[in-house]
């Protein structure tokens, strides 16, 4: 029998593993710290992004909503001087305008209103109609093709046809009814130049919803409206009644007689809900064609009516809303581009650690045959199957999480941090297998000259331009913080030496050795370098800086809108009587006796008088009448109308009254008298002094005059009864309303107005735009600590294994575990703390030198004066926090893996 030798097919067992798959399952830790790494800066880079398209859009609706929906409406109107319309003609129109919409924006689902009305009201002469001055009440027409679908009929019938002699049928609001005193059946007259016009009400309805859109720009038809009639020096102004009235499609003629002409509408409301923030040029560009461009002429010919005009408030409105986000914009991208340029040092550390740890078997494989392309194509194989299911895995998610209609500036983002993580090993891995070159100062010095040029273009072009330009978003003026950080932490990596050196001098003059000899491997950095490196000092920095700018931005925006509420109310509260009411005395004096209380004021406001001798005329002023100590306390306190009281100090008997006049009434003070007349009494008055404002008035272009209250009393009825009531100091709303119930009469309180600086404050960040910005900014803090922590613990683990050499050999000499722990600290603190101070010095210059050109106005939610306001405990608060938690993570750190290197060195021998 033939035996059959083996056979063995050629080169299959001497085949070599894969690179990858040897890589991977020689260091799986490794490579899961990278993907991780990996996972979460993709993460960040590609959510990012999306959370401020979500901010964007969600403040562009919100500011728009807020607006109503009369502002943004396409609004239509033809009038009976270009010939009438039937309610076809009007259907007609309203199809055009709805076709040439759809592109950039759609309409509202609670659709378009359309329907004729007339240009002027009437005045109603019927006897036994309510006139609560004896003022006629007055009616205007209206025909609505749709409000059959809006009301409902409670009495009567909708109005129909009528002879031409006959009364015209109206139908009108039961509140209306009730209100005039015009019950089902009543025949309205109304005399007028050519005879009497009568309209008989033949029905009754209730709107549906009196807070629906479809009843905006449509006064007085679900209920009657309390007018007054004009002022005048001569009379008071008079209350009277306004209602608007129903007419069917076969009275649509005769509109124009009761209202001395027809004016046609058509409003169309725009979606503001399916907005999006990247479309608002082209938004934008469509509606002002629809305006006043091409495409109102299209329409304009298309329904052969040249006096089609169409108008809309929108094109403005997009502009603010365009100002306000290209305002917040750049404030809100410097926290995430500092969590960039911390995560960018990351990934540099990271690299610089695998290359430590591999350079020599790299080397070995050069020494080899190995060529530099061959490897780095190596390298980048094995960082692809870590990095690259990583940052999908990453972005997918983001996507999933932020849903938003936009994707490339996510994917982008995403993109650039899954290449850097990507690229970040093998580069360095080129540089370490490149040929050495020597040390060239020159070469780093040159480098640092140029980060200092960029940076002081930078700071010059924000001083000039400001934060925010009219082109958008600078990439340059928002990295102006963290170009100064960048500056400061190469100036610092020159300084820590000596910094850092003197104190180890020191420490070496006394009798223990931890000290000295951690403070000298600080001095001169780990891992046999010559210097320490900076890349830590960078991460750090960058960290610090970002938080401390940002938190004084965001100190300075609480400020500022707190200064705002509290011009708008004259103090951080307010209790208003109604209009010809007076507060209590038992409520004045158990609002000052609330908890809290600093600064109180009891005022007398009258809008109802007149100056004559003034500059311009005989205006109508606004009068309060105050204590002049209490007022020009809260003048102070509020920041506007600052006076001193003794200005105020009564005069001699005879002369006129000293008051405060306002800037648009006298250009200085002088002891001109004037005359001013106030409930029927005159008085003489003379300028003691002239202020761009008062407290108790909102804004500064009312003309005003401020009065003491002692001389004025005995003068005046009335005086002595204060009508306002204002105060400083940290007030509840709630508390306020409750005492205002308790100590006004029944009836009255609920016409009686609280207001607190705490409610403003919350109204004005109430606004997407800020919230989504404040939000951005402390999740970038956060991100840029953890990528700065990680860059410490990266910088330990780097100097890992030439300090577990040191403690292996001092170990050998009697060093215990404990000053072993004590050495590392000694070691890796100091960089921390030199960071976080130098980091907190930086902050402060960056307040210091940008500050002046950053305006908060987008961010405070009202136009506010440009600056920020420099305050340390936002800036110590960032240093400090970062620095203790550096610290922590140090000690951390040296406890749990100190005693493990000294061990390991220990066993395996010393062989450096």
């Amino acid at each position: 029998m033939t035996r059959r030798a083996p056979t063995t097919v050629a080169g299959r067992g001497n085949r070599p593993a894969p690179w990858v798959r040897t890589r991977l399952r020689a260091a799986p830790l490794t490579a899961l710290l990278g993907a991780a790494l990996a996972f979460v800066a993709v993460l960040l880079a590609a959510a990012l992004p999306r959370a401020v398209d979500r901010g964007a859009d969600q403040a562009l609706r919100s500011f728009l909503q807020a607006q109503g929906p009369g502002p943004t409406s396409l609004s239509a109107t033809a009038n009976s001087r270009g010939g009438p319309m039937t309610p076809q003609d009007l259907d007609s129109v309203l199809a055009a305008l709805r076709a040439r919409t759809g592109g950039a924006f759609r309409l509202d689902a609670s659709g378009p209103v359309h329907g004729a009305r007339g240009v002027k009201v009437r005045d109603l002469a019927t006897p036994g109609l309510d006139r609560p001055e004896g003022v006629d009440p007055r009616l205007a027409l209206v025909h609505l093709p749709g409000a059959a679908a809006h009301a409902s009929l409670v009495a009567g019938r909708w109005p129909g046809g009528s002879e031409p002699d006959a009364p015209l049928q109206v139908a009108l609001s039961r509140s209306a009814s009730e209100t005039l005193k015009a019950p089902l059946g009543t025949v309205l007259e109304s005399p007028g130049i050519l005879g009497t016009l009568r309209a008989e009400v033949v029905g009754l309805y209730d709107a549906a919803d009196p807070a629906d859109v479809y009843w905006t720009d449509l006064p007085c038809l679900t209920q009657a409206c309390r007018n007054l009639t004009p002022n005048s020096p001569k009379s008071l102004p008079k209350v009277y009644w306004q209602t608007a009235a129903l007419i069917g499609a076969d009275g649509l003629d005769r509109i124009g007689a009761w209202g001395e002409g027809t004016e046609f509408f058509w409003r169309l409301p725009v979606d503001t809900g399916s907005l999006r923030a990247d479309r608002m040029p082209r938004i934008s560009r469509e509606i002002a064609a629809f305006v006043t461009g091409p495409t109102a002429s299209e329409l304009s010919a298309a329904v052969k009516r040249p006096d089609l005009r169409i108008s809309s408030r929108l094109p403005g409105l997009l502009s603010q809303a365009e100002a306000r986000q290209r305002g917040a914009a750049p404030l809100a991208a410097i926290g995430p581009a500092g969590v960039a340029g911390v995560a960018a040092v990351v990934f540099c550390l990271a690299a610089a650690l695998t290359g430590d740890r591999r350079e020599a078997e790299l080397r070995l494989l050069l020494a080899r045959g190995g060529s530099r392309r061959s490897l780095v194509r190596r390298l980048l194989q094995e960082a692809a199957i870590t990095v690259l299911p990583a940052a999908a895995l990453a972005t997918w998610l983001a996507v999933r999480l932020l849903p938003t209609p936009r994707l490339t500036a996510s994917l982008t983002a995403a993109s650039a941090v899954a290449l850097l993580a990507l690229l970040a090993f093998p580069v360095r891995a080129f540089v370490l297998l490149s040929p050495p070159r020597g040390p060239s100062p020159r070469r780093r010095l040159v480098a640092e000259l140029l980060v200092l040029a960029v940076t002081t273009a930078a700071v010059v072009e924000v001083r000039r331009r400001g934060v925010a330009t009219a082109a958008g978003l600078d990439p340059l003026l928002v990295a102006a913080p963290l170009l100064l950080a960048l500056s400061g932490a190469l100036l610092l990596a020159r300084l820590q030496p000596a910094l850092v050196g003197a104190p180890a001098r020191a420490a070496g003059r006394g009798p223990g050795l931890i000290g000295f000899l951690g403070l000298a491997r600080a001095a001169r950095g780990g891992g046999g370098r010559g210097r320490p490196s900076v890349l830590p000092l960078i991460a750090l920095m960058l960290a610090v800086t970002t938080g401390g700018f940002g938190a004084v931005v965001l100190g300075s925006v609480d400020t500022a809108r707190l200064q705002v509420a509290r011009q708008a109310i004259g103090g951080d509260a307010r209790i208003a009587a109604p209009v010809g009411g007076a507060l209590t005395p038992e409520l004045i004096r158990s609002a000052g006796e609330l908890p809290g209380v600093r600064t109180l004021v009891a005022a007398w406001l009258e809008e109802d008088a007149f100056l004559f001798g003034a500059d311009r005329g005989s205006p109508q002023v606004t009068v309060v009448v105050v204590d002049p100590v209490a007022y020009a306390a809260l003048a102070r306190t509020i920041g506007r109308g600052r006076f001193d009281p003794a200005v105020l100090a009564g005069g001699a008997p005879g002369a006129p009254l000293p008051a405060l006049f306002s800037s648009d009434l006298v250009a200085r003070a002088g002891d001109r008298a004037f005359r001013l007349r106030i409930r029927g009494e005159e008085l003489q008055v003379r300028a003691a002094a002239v202020v761009d404002g008062t407290p108790a008035l909102a804004g500064g272009g009312a003309a005003t005059l401020v009065l003491p209250a002692q001389p004025i009393a005995a003068l005046l009825l009335g005086v002595s009864s204060p009508n306002h009531w204002f105060a400083t100091g940290a007030l509840d709303a709630d508390r306020l309303e409750e005492l205002v119930r308790a100590r006004t009469p029944a009836g009255a309180a609920e016409h009686v107005l609280v207001q607190t600086s705490a409610d403003g404050v919350a109204l004005l960040g109430a606004d997407p735009l800020q919230r989504s910005a404040e939000r951005l900014f402390w999740a970038a803090v956060a991100g840029a600590a953890g990528f700065a922590l990680l860059a410490v613990l990266l910088t330990l683990m780097r100097a890992a294994p030439d300090r577990a050499a040191l403690l292996a050999r001092l170990r050998t000499m009697g060093l215990r575990p404990r000053q072993g722990v004590a050495l590392i600290l000694a070691e890796a603190l100091p960089q921390a703390l030199v960071a976080a101070f130098g980091g907190g010095l930086v902050a402060a210059a960056a307040v210091a030198l940008l500050g002046p050109a950053v305006d908060l106005s987008a961010l405070v939610g009202a136009q506010v004066p440009a600056g920020l306001r420099l305050t340390a405990r936002p800036v110590l608060t960032q240093a400090l926090g970062l620095a203790a938690l550096v610290a922590a993570a140090v000690l951390a750190e040296a406890a749990i893996s100190g005693r493990r290197q000294i061990s390991t060195e220990l066993r395996a021998g010393d062989q450096r």
